[in-house]
């Protein structure tokens, strides 16, 4: 399994909340997360990886500016993750 299908993989358990999982791109910075979530008052940011891969340096640094506004990011390298990930947003929509 790679990126592509870890990335398509939370594509669909969004939608099939009916979420919007929207891919994520700024002109001005290459270090964005992949995915926008925005679920019933919630707004949280995915980076997708392959199997055991991790955020860069910029990225990283990118995802604490983020979190520091308070929103959550997280970083998904595996079907579990994208489960826990759509657990923790259904805890937090309740």
């Amino acid at each position: 399994m790679g990126e592509k299908e870890v990335e398509e993989y939370l594509y669909r358990q969004c939608k099939k909340r009916g979420w919007m999982c929207e891919k994520f791109t700024s002109p001005q910075r290459r270090s964005v997360p992949d995915r926008l979530i925005t679920a019933p008052s919630f707004i949280g940011f995915v980076e997708c990886k392959a199997p055991g891969k991790t955020a860069t340096e910029l990225q990283t640094r990118d995802h604490f500016r983020r979190i520091k506004l308070g929103f959550d990011v997280w970083i998904a390298d595996s079907k579990p993750v994208v489960d826990a990930i759509i657990m923790q947003i259904e805890e937090r929509i309740k």
